[in-house]
C-alpha cells in the first residue's frame, strides 16, 4: 500500500489497517518458526507498511501537515 493510498483512509479504516499489518507479521512469524513460510523478505516488507501507517497516525495525532497536503 503506498502512502498516497494510507492517507486517503479515514482515522478508523486506518487502525482496522494497523491492526491488520499487526495480525499479519505475528501469522508470518509463526510460519517462519514452524518452516512454513515461503517468502521470508515478506516480514521486512510487511514490517515496513506497519512502520508507514504508524508514521501517518502519529502525523494526525499530532496534527502535522505535510507541505502536499496543505
Amino acid at each position: 500500500m503506498r502512502v498516497k493510498e494510507i492517507r486517503e483512509l479515514s482515522d478508523e479504516d486506518l487502525a482496522g489497517k494497523i491492526a491488520d499489518a499487526r495480525r499479519e507479521i505475528v501469522q508470518m512469524r509463526f510460519e517462519l518458526a514452524t518452516h512454513k513460510l515461503q517468502n521470508t523478505a515478506g516480514i521486512s516488507q510487511a514490517k515496513k507498511r506497519l512502520a508507514r501507517m504508524l508514521t501517518i497516525e502519529a502525523e494526525r495525532k499530532l496534527g502535522l501537515k505535510r507541505k502536499s497536503d496543505a
